[in-house]
């Protein structure tokens, strides 16, 4: 294993290095992979190097790469956003950028080490996402692991040449069953 941080029984997730961007835009400008994300411009390595030395100058941030055990393949990335306090709030992002990789559990796995550590080592209150209504497997999974619909911004995403919805979910700590 190389650098594990979390770890679980097919993957763990391990921080995200230099190395990682040219997956980075291989993945986020596959338009498999962009549906499901928030970003809908070109993804350059220079757009990507900044996000990756971004990411440690402050705590607000936690965001790892995910990675299977099994040959060490690099297939994703996940994190905690906007960590704030008073409130320990903060903001679950996922992408699983590996398709051969996709309904394998990988990201329930990787969604549920981040809840843990989310809960557990950062004693947050509550997690929120943002998850389109296009996107059932994420929604499945979400569902799966205790997060509820808290809301829908009706219509705010333009995706498949109609406008569609964006489901926020949120899980407090007391719902975890870790």
């Amino acid at each position: 294993m190389d650098f594990p941080f979390l770890i679980g029984e097919k993957g763990y997730l391990r921080p995200v290095e230099m190395e990682d961007v040219d997956r980075f835009v291989r993945w986020f400008n596959d338009p498999e992979v962009r549906t499901t994300i928030s970003s809908t411009i070109p993804m350059s390595h220079l757009r990507e190097r900044e996000f990756v030395e971004k990411l440690y100058k402050d705590n607000r941030d936690v965001v790892l790469a995910v990675v299977a055990k099994e040959g060490d393949v690099h297939i994703g990335v996940a994190g905690l956003h906007g960590i704030g306090m008073p409130n320990r709030n903060a903001t679950f992002g996922i992408a699983i950028g590996e398709k051969t990789y996709w309904d394998k559990g990988y990201g329930t796995e990787a969604t549920k080490l981040m809840l843990n550590y989310g809960f557990g080592t950062l004693a947050l209150h509550r997690i929120m996402l943002l998850v389109y209504d296009f996107n059932p497997r994420g929604i499945h999974v979400y569902e799966k692991l205790g997060f509820k619909e808290e809301g829908r911004k009706r219509e705010s995403v333009f995706r498949g040449g109609k406008f569609q919805d964006e489901i926020l979910m949120g899980i407090l700590e007391s719902e975890w069953k870790g």
